[in-house]
């Protein structure tokens, strides 16, 4: 108890010493001041280190933990982000080729339909202008026909006017004969021979 009653007594005795050099006691400070100034700083230090200190570090460990799991989330949605993006532009580019293989399929089928169209056009004007042929070949032959046998009724009876007699089955077949002979079927048909 001494001590500490020697220690207490030495700020009095330094500031009552400071007076009577007539200067201030905290601008030439003793012995006794600095070791009360470190006594209270060492025990304010102890109070700090068992009671502050920790609660400290525990908000700052909090925070930097809260912080490092934002740092991650956000790095684990930027590579999400890069992956989405990625697989759009993959997507994209899948439908890109997509789209110009559906073109290059619509163009090359338009081509197809055009040509089997023209063909099949030209077949069919082929068919319809043998057909038609076929058509006036068929009614030429006819009308020959039918021309032959008007000439062999006329001529049998311009035979019979100017016989003033009826004709055998025999004479009427030989006129016949003989007028067909004499008449050219040929340019009546339009071909030349």
């Amino acid at each position: 108890m001494e001590l500490l009653g020697y220690i207490a007594a030495i700020p009095l005795a330094a500031a009552a010493a400071g007076e009577e050099e007539g200067g201030s006691f905290l601008v030439s400070p003793g012995l006794g001041l600095m070791i009360w100034t470190l006594v209270l700083f060492l025990f304010t230090m102890w109070v700090l280190s068992k009671f502050a200190f920790p609660k400290i570090q525990e908000a700052l460990d909090r925070r930097a933990k809260t912080i490092a799991e934002s740092i991650d989330a956000a790095e684990r949605q930027r590579r999400e982000s890069d992956e989405l993006l990625a697989e759009y532009r993959a997507r994209l580019a899948e439908a890109r080729e997509q789209a110009d293989d559906i073109m290059a399929r619509a163009r090359k089928a338009a081509e197809t339909a055009e040509a089997e169209a023209t063909a099949a056009g030209r077949e069919k004007r082929e068919e319809l202008v043998s057909q038609a042929k076929r058509d006036i070949e068929a009614e030429t032959r006819r009308s020959l026909e039918q021309i032959r046998g008007e000439v062999a009724d006329l001529t049998v009876l311009a035979t019979e006017k100017v016989t003033r007699k009826s004709l055998t089955a025999e004479d009427q077949k030989r006129l016949v004969e003989e007028a067909l002979a004499e008449v050219d079927f040929s340019t009546l048909s339009g071909s030349e021979n």
